[in-house]
């Protein structure tokens, strides 16, 4: 059985720089090396077909893990609007089409909700991750979210995707304005990715 000994590399299925520095950050405690899907040879991309975040997570963390030889630790996650019924989800980063474009993906939303008012905005970042050995077992899941508004005008140059337009009420700024440290402390994927750590530590020696 793999464990947080055995595990002396793990492939964080990513290829996005931020979302790479964000994970590997909170696994640092861990001592384990952290790649990136930048970091090995080109491997054919995963085609997510899953309705649910997990169900992503699961398949990127089994496929990415028998494709390259490495355990893996995969994530899906994105943002739902209560007022668009909860979309655009599992399509968040894919919501303005292809190829993915944070700017247009952003303009979208944003027209989306033109003319709803700033009470009716709620809106939760919801991070999944799935842990998968070499055979395609899944070791561990872990889930984060945090809640908050959407806000038409962009605030802040930190972060990447939606971030400069969620608004975290009790905080008064967007995530995108948030420093790496305050954003990893509070966001989903801090929270999946902490409760992930634990997880690992469990798992049998």
């Amino acid at each position: 059985m793999t464990d947080d000994k055995h595990i002396q590399t793990l492939l964080v299925a990513t290829g996005n720089p931020g979302k790479f520095r964000e994970i590997a950050a909170e696994l640092e405690p861990l001592s384990i090396r952290c790649l990136s899907l930048q970091d090995l040879p080109p491997t054919a991309e995963c085609h997510e077909e899953g309705s649910t975040f997990e169900e992503n997570a699961r398949q990127k963390a089994i496929y990415y893990a028998q494709a390259t030889g490495q355990t893996t630790l995969a994530d899906d996650s994105g943002i739902e609007v209560d007022a668009l019924g909860g979309a655009p989800g599992v399509r968040s980063a894919r919501y303005a089409g292809q190829p993915c474009d944070d700017c247009a993906n952003n303009r979208k939303l944003v027209q989306e909700l033109a003319g709803v008012a700033l009470e009716r905005r709620t809106a939760r970042f919801r991070c999944v991750m799935a842990l998968a050995d070499t055979d395609g077992n899944i070791l561990a899941t872990t889930q984060g979210v945090i809640e908050g508004l959407i806000i038409d005008k962009p605030r802040g140059q930190g972060g990447f995707g939606y971030d400069p337009h969620f608004l975290v009420p009790r905080l008064g700024k967007t995530t995108a304005e948030l420093s790496r440290d305050e954003k990893n402390e509070i966001s989903h994927r801090g929270q999946a990715t902490r409760a992930m750590r634990e997880a690992i530590r469990k798992l049998p020696k």
